[in-house]
């Protein structure tokens, strides 16, 4: 899906401030006893998501991540697509006082490059 150009710069303006990780270092910190959360909205999420992978999209995530994960030192990785959602979203959730929050860089389609488990 095309981005407007506004955007564009905003997440990559995000991405230099936030922590990126890859594929196989999101899954570990799920193997690890961390949180995947899957940022997409709930087609995306339905059609195929990382095997374990919480669905919050963008627009809950803020309003729910406390229900879902209320202690703020657990690892969390988010994912979206491409990478661009999910610095959003890391960068919300750091404002909130989550510590240790990453975003997959590549999104989704790094995660099915790598080879890892879908459901």
């Amino acid at each position: 899906m095309p981005h407007g150009p506004r955007f564009e710069k905003l997440a990559a303006e995000v991405q230099e401030t936030i922590q990126e990780v890859s594929a196989a270092e999101a899954g570990e910190i799920a193997v690890n006893g961390g949180l995947l959360i899957d940022v997409r909205e709930a087609d995306e999420f339905a059609k195929e998501h990382a095997a374990g992978a919480k669905h919050l999209s963008r627009g809950v995530l803020e309003m729910k991540i406390e229900e879902v994960e209320p202690d703020v030192s657990r690892p969390i990785a988010c994912y979206c697509g491409g990478g661009k959602r999910s610095a959003l979203a890391v960068e919300s959730l750091e404002r909130m006082g989550y510590e240790d929050v990453s975003s997959l860089a590549g999104g989704f389609k790094a995660w099915k490059a790598a080879g890892l488990a879908v459901e």
